[in-house]
């Protein structure tokens, strides 16, 4: 599918489980901790990187930059206790897709390896006879998909999740699925609040394992940037959303120093 050096041998990855909202401190226990972000990073042997970003919701909120700016805006103005309604709720009024985003997650994982996760935003894939397809990348757990219901959850700690993978990987490596999701020509590649139809077919790019934690800690956070835009030959942004991702991210890697 793509002539990417990616995919001609196995290389060593580091791999990021988050929750949502960007807080560092908020519990694995919270509702608003959904959707959960699953990041990984290739270590090409040449010394670049290939990175990924992804989270458990097949969509995004909102398809333009613009949107997202106003949705953050809505959000930050609307903290615990005022009144209703709120500028998040007439945002969420009158943008049905977010809405849905925000109401229809997934139940609380039992880990994050028991989690699907989705890189919302669409890639040009050409191979070495110059032919092209759209995909969307999506990471199936091995141990299958698992959630907690509304007792299993209140049961659980502020850093279930955090404690449970250290035990897991510990017992047995954790291996996802990597697939490519392929594109047909009535799906829209430029927009990744709009999911393209679970008909569509799936293909395996790889297997990603991971067999030992590092420590969670200040400094390894400082220190680990991903920038999904940056991509390899054979490989192309194809949603411009990405565009504002790389430059975006980066702000805040330099706000964490």
């Amino acid at each position: 599918m793509s002539y990417a050096d990616v995919f001609k041998s196995g290389v060593p990855i580091i791999v990021r489980f988050s929750d949502f909202t960007g807080i560092p401190d908020i519990p694995d226990n919270s509702f608003d901790a959904n959707p959960r972000g699953f990041a990984v990073k290739f270590l090409m042997p040449d010394g670049s990187n290939l990175d990924i970003v992804s989270h458990s919701f097949n969509g995004f909120p909102v398809g333009k930059s613009a949107e997202f700016s106003q949705l953050l805006q809505a959000i930050g103005a609307s903290p615990a206790g005022s009144p209703k309604p709120t500028a998040f709720d007439g945002f969420l009024g009158a943008h049905p897709i977010a809405k849905t985003f925000f109401t229809t997650q997934k139940p609380p994982p039992l880990s994050w390896g028991t989690t699907a996760y989705y890189s919302v935003n669409a890639f040009q894939f050409t191979n070495a006879a110059g032919q092209s397809r759209f995909v969307r990348y999506r990471f199936l757990p091995e141990a299958g998909e698992h959630g907690l219901d509304a007792a299993e959850l209140k049961a659980r700690g502020p850093n279930y999740l955090s404690e449970e993978i250290v035990r897991r990987v510990k017992s047995a490596p954790v291996r996802f699925g990597w697939y490519a999701q392929i594109a047909e020509g009535a799906d829209v590649i430029d927009d990744p609040s709009v999911a393209w139809p679970d008909s569509r077919k799936l293909v395996k790019l790889g297997e990603i394992e991971i067999d030992q934690m590092d420590a969670n800690t200040a400094i390894a956070d400082r220190s680990l940037l991903f920038l999904p835009g940056s991509v390899p030959a054979g490989i192309a942004i194809a949603d411009p959303m990405l565009t504002v991702r790389n430059a975006a991210y980066p702000v805040s890697f330099h706000q964490r120093q």
